[in-house]
């Protein structure tokens, strides 16, 4: 089979990590986006290596039964979104059998039980988005979009239906305020409709919060932040994603184990450092952003809570200074997951819960594998942040393993 040319026939088993459909053709593993399980395909082979192809849908010849007519009238072109063709029902079933597969593939790590499993609301629920700024055809006018998928052209866009409607509103309000010759757009909502921006990096002063801060509320604590802060994006999912990872409460009276004093890792502007605090009698946060440090501080200080330091260095730097004998650490690492020296001191800090949140499964499970020398998995959480897309956020928490581990094996206890 040449690439570009032959046309195939194949039917699709399964979704894999990043939302592609699998299926098999005379010993070759093919891999084909905007497929769905079930989908019967015409596919065009695009790139090929020696044991798995790369191919392009040509015909649709019969719908697997998941399948719908995507409700975006731009995601054909559209990259913001991979998986709008499938029902929500398919898409969460989809993304957590193939999430599951790569923990057990890449790290080893085979379930005893299924994970714990959190819907999202599918529409309206972003509150943060980084736009490209281009210029409409024949004018001098600025149009708002996202990448192409596959390819640096942007498409231009006067709606997205995964937005909050504050932010989908201003894809419609603001083309006509933006300066000549700017390129990117960074956008994040708060409560009650209000907005923020940065252009080109820089705070812009337009839209309800005039460049500046923009508030939430989550629980009992509320959050300040900017579009150049870090916030977790799903509007509707903020309070299930701190219950997961807070976990059980066994800080309660009686209990005593993690009474002690924790640290937030990658701490952001403290969506979990806050309530960290009321399970804790210190909470030592770690954020390398100047920025996103302060607001945390200030953050603590509104809510009135005491028992929070703030270091503003890289995790790197700030756990060869960290001592031992912690109750609880919480890492959120960027989608690159763990560096070695991170994973090394925190096996060497042996706290008495880990509770590692992931945004990339693959690299979840890298580390999963390599934590495994010292931690066991107690539970997973996989949370539907991005409805509509591949992603999804886990959960993991883990506590120090009773005894030797074998190598790449990580069970649920």
């Amino acid at each position: 089979m040449r690439t570009g040319t032959e046309v195939i026939e194949v039917a699709i088993e399964k979704l894999v990590a990043g939302g592609l459909g699998l299926a098999r053709h005379d010993g070759l593993t093919v891999l084909v986006p905007l497929a769905a399980p079930g989908d019967r395909l015409a596919v065009r082979l695009v790139e090929r290596r020696r044991s798995w192809a790369r191919a392009e849908i040509v015909e649709i010849l019969a719908p697997g039964p998941g399948r719908r007519a995507p409700p975006c009238p731009h995601y054909a072109h559209c990259g913001g979104c991979d998986l709008q063709h499938l029902d929500e029902e398919g898409q969460l079933a989809a993304k957590v059998q193939a999430a599951v597969e790569t923990l057990a593939r890449l790290g080893g790590v085979h379930l005893e039980r299924p994970p714990i499993v959190l819907p999202g609301s599918p529409w309206g629920y972003r509150r943060r988005a980084q736009l490209r700024v281009v210029e409409a055809p024949g004018t001098d006018r600025a149009r708002l979009g996202l990448l192409a998928r596959g390819s640096h052209d942007v498409v231009a866009l006067e709606s997205c239906p995964i937005l909050v409607p504050a932010l989908d509103a201003a894809l419609r309000e603001l083309p006509s305020q933006l300066p000549a010759g700017s390129a990117r757009l960074e956008l994040a909502a708060g409560d009650g409709g209000a907005w923020t921006a940065r252009l080109d990096g820089a705070p812009w002063a337009v839209g309800p919060a005039a460049g500046g801060p923009v508030g939430v509320r989550v629980g009992p604590f509320a959050y300040r932040f900017d579009a150049s802060s870090f916030f977790q994006a799903h509007a509707q999912m903020l309070e299930s994603l701190v219950a997961a990872v807070l976990g059980p409460d066994d800080s309660a009276p009686g209990a005593g184990e993690l009474a002690g004093d924790a640290a937030d890792l990658y701490a952001g502007v403290g969506l979990f450092t806050l309530p960290l605090a009321q399970r804790h009698a210190r909470v030592h946060a770690v954020e390398s952003e100047p920025a996103a440090a302060e607001f945390l501080a200030g953050n603590a200080e509104r809510n009135r809570v005491r028992n929070v330091t703030v270091e503003t260095a890289s995790v790197e730097q700030a756990v060869a200074r960290l001592p031992g004998g912690w109750a609880r650490i919480v890492v959120d690492p960027p989608r690159t997951g763990l560096s070695p020296p991170v994973r090394r001191a925190l096996l060497a800090l042996a706290p008495r819960r880990l509770t590692y949140v992931s945004c990339d499964v693959a690299t979840l499970a890298r580390d999963l594998k390599i934590m495994a020398a010292g931690f066991a998995l107690e539970s997973l959480t996989l949370l539907d942040l991005f409805p509509q897309t591949s992603h999804l956020e886990a959960v993991a928490q883990l506590r120090p393993a009773a005894g030797p581990t074998p190598p790449g094996s990580v069970a649920l206890g």
